[in-house]
């Protein structure tokens, strides 16, 4: 594959799927949780698609095909961990957002609660801030009826000096059932998973992965589209330093999305051209024909130098407004993950637009699928068995 001529504005070829899985990086077996960092962090691979059929009716949106029935096909879901999209194959992400859709619906009745995870404590563990993640934890846990316990790092002993190892083994003593984790470093959770024998979800680790936040945005596309299958999504701004951009570029490949990047060279990791995707330096070529465009902000606090000249410049060059969206498809969605820098990387008008903006319909999908994951993995943990 190419990378986009700047000065033309031209993309380039498109590889159908990450071909990661056994690389240097991701030997066979890893699950993709190697220790990625600064502009060599890969988005983990994903399984090919050949391999899956789909058994419920949710999948059937996401692959052309379609596939059998639950009535045609058992499958459960077979995991006791989220570390990774990788994890996840299509039969998977269809059990999930199968689970989502009915948390959806329910969370929009006076009647939102249920015993899912009644007897089962979530312990979450957020060593850096949040605001939607840690929140929509939080709140799935307890509509779903389990001991839900928000470790604030800023006054544990972790602020002490404090080893992750001694941590770990002093929450396996206090008997939970769930971490949720999020952690500066790459690979936390799944050191904690290893460490601790509980079953742990990551929350965002470094700028790896956020793999609940990617599946999130498929579902809020899903909601609209059906399928996002064959669609083409567009990523714009800080793919350099996003743990978002490699699990959504993970999890879209999967679900067979046509998937862009649009940056500046500069937060850009430098292999981007292994990524499957099509890389253009120019937010107007990029936007022709997209039915959706993710924003994302400029992560400070994990820049060294300068990136970018300016704000003003950046919001000149890849900033999302009305305007810039008249070459993309008549209908397209705009996204971001939050949090907002408005007018840096959307405008303020565009934001709030009800017509175009799914940011607060992915807020609230958000707490439906982690409901979904919490509700999955507490049930493999009752039956003693997962992955």
């Amino acid at each position: 594959m190419r990378r986009a001529n700047p000065e033309v504005g031209g993309h380039a070829t498109r590889e159908p799927i990450l071909k990661r899985l056994n690389s240097p990086l991701h030997p066979p077996g890893s699950g993709g949780h190697a220790l990625l960092t600064g502009r060599d962090a890969s988005p983990l691979a994903t399984t090919p698609l050949a391999a899956y059929t789909a058994p419920t009716p949710w999948a059937g949106r996401f692959q052309a095909g379609g596939g059998m029935s639950r009535a045609e096909f058992s499958y459960d879901f077979p995991h006791r961990h989220l570390l990774s999209v990788a994890d996840l194959n299509p039969v998977d992400i269809a059990i999930i957002f199968e689970r989502a859709e009915h948390f959806l619906e329910r969370n929009r009745t006076p009647d939102k609660s249920s015993d899912g995870l009644r007897g089962l404590t979530v312990l979450n563990l957020f060593f850096e801030a949040s605001t939607r993640t840690q929140g929509s934890f939080e709140m799935a846990g307890k509509r779903l009826g389990a001991d839900v316990v928000n470790f604030a790092m800023a006054s544990s002993s972790a602020s002490k000096g404090e080893s992750l190892s001694d941590t770990a083994r002093t929450l396996a003593a206090m008997r939970p059932d769930i971490l949720v984790v999020r952690h500066p470093a790459t690979g936390a959770p799944k050191f904690l998973a290893d460490a601790t024998g509980l079953s742990v979800i990551n929350a965002g680790d470094g700028m790896h992965e956020h793999p609940t936040q990617a599946l999130l945005d498929s579902f809020t596309l899903a909601q609209r589209w059906g399928s996002v299958g064959g669609r083409r999504i567009l990523i714009v701004g800080d793919i350099l330093h996003s743990r978002v951009a490699r699990s959504n570029i993970g999890l879209l490949n999967i679900l067979g999305a046509e998937i862009r990047l649009c940056a500046p060279p500069t937060l850009l990791p430098t292999d981007v051209d292994q990524w499957g995707v099509d890389v253009f330096h120019d937010l107007d070529a990029a936007l022709v024909g997209c039915d959706a465009v993710m924003a994302l902000r400029q992560q400070k606090e994990r820049m060294t130098g300068g990136f970018v000249p300016s704000e003003r410049e950046f919001f000149h060059l890849f900033g999302l407004t009305h305007e810039r969206l008249e070459v993309a498809s008549p209908d397209v969605l705009v996204m971001h993950p939050g949090p907002m820098n408005r007018g840096v990387e959307i405008h303020t008008r565009l934001a709030d637009d009800p017509e175009i903006s799914l940011i607060l319909d992915q807020v609230e999908s958000g707490v439906a699928v982690r409901m979904a994951m919490l509700e999955l993995i507490g049930a493999n943990i009752r039956k003693g068995y997962g992955s």
